[in-house]
């Protein structure tokens, strides 16, 4: 894919939630799934050591370990080291019963710990991701003299998504009769809502008729209105067989009028097609429409 495009990441939203109940502890699995690995091995590592701190203080107050210098912290953190990880050098060990019955508490707790651990990794590493990118503009412009919405889709990987299907809705700020905002979604419908082996490049279109909620839109009625594109996409990765699900989202001034997106694929001479993914957010002027079309063109 192009590299100026990457991966689609946005932000969820721009709305400020108030009054929303938390639960940091039952959802701090989903929390540690969604870091990056370079924070969940920091994670775990602090965790590692912060509890084999907490050990250490624990066998500092109870004694009771051979070879270990009196009162010193560092010999009290490395015995819980070892006994956590199952090294066991022997120079240190438990001689009395309350410390015995620590090291029993901290095995169990590093058998714990360990299994969260590795599952953490384990579901982080098998977890498949996304790697789809949608064009930065969405475009309106005449296609078979009839004014059309549309907007790029594409793998950023070499396989293919099968069985890949698109939904768009638009969001848009409403007023009613009694001066209330009101935020309406509606469903675009699509010319093709479906792909059976989604890779490099799809076009996605809408048709602006008489049924359409951008009929008679303008970019300043856009503007007004606030609206907003959100788009999904959910397939299967054919490699993986595991769901694959992406997001964007379009506000009303990445929505063009008057140009389209830019040619990618180009017959050569040998009748191979090549595809050109450096064009992929390229647009261009559209032919003069037979319709008025608001707002003027503009060419990358």
């Amino acid at each position: 894919m192009p590299p100026s495009g990457g991966v689609s990441r946005q932000a969820e939203n721009e709305v400020e939630v108030v009054g929303a109940h938390r639960h940091p502890v039952r959802d701090a699995y989903h929390g540690l799934l969604s870091l990056g690995w370079l924070a969940t091995f920091g994670v775990i590592a602090a965790g590692f050591l912060g509890l084999n701190a907490a050990f250490a203080l624990a066998y500092l107050a109870m004694g009771g370990i051979a070879g270990a210098r009196e009162g010193a912290f560092a010999d009290a953190f490395f015995f819980s080291v070892q006994t956590m990880g199952t090294i066991g050098y022997g120079a240190m060990y438990p001689k009395s019963v309350a410390a015995n019955v620590l090291v029993v508490a901290e095995s169990v707790v590093g058998l714990v710990v360990t299994a969260l651990a590795t599952g953490l990794v384990f579901n982080k590493f098998s977890l498949s991701r996304s790697r789809v990118v949608f064009s930065r503009e969405v475009t309106i412009s005449p296609m078979n003299e009839v004014p059309t919405l549309s907007f790029r889709v594409g793998h950023d990987r070499s396989n293919s998504i099968v069985e890949a299907h698109v939904r768009v809705a638009l969001l848009r700020t409403e007023t009613t009769r009694e001066g209330v905002s009101f935020y309406r979604m509606t469903d675009v419908a699509l010319v093709r809502d479906r792909s059976p082996a989604m890779s490099r490049s799809w076009t996605v279109l809408h048709t602006i008729n008489e049924q359409s909620p951008f009929h008679q839109a303008t970019p300043a009625s856009l503007a007004a209105e606030d609206v907003e594109l959100v788009v999904t996409l959910v397939g299967t990765d054919d490699t993986s067989l595991q769901s694959v699900y992406a997001r964007h989202r379009y506000t009303h001034d990445r929505i063009v009028f008057g140009v389209r997106h830019a040619d990618m694929l180009r017959e050569l001479p040998n009748g191979r097609v090549r595809v050109d993914v450096r064009r992929f957010h390229d647009l261009v002027a559209a032919e003069e429409p037979s319709w008025d079309v608001p707002g003027t063109a503009r060419e990358r």
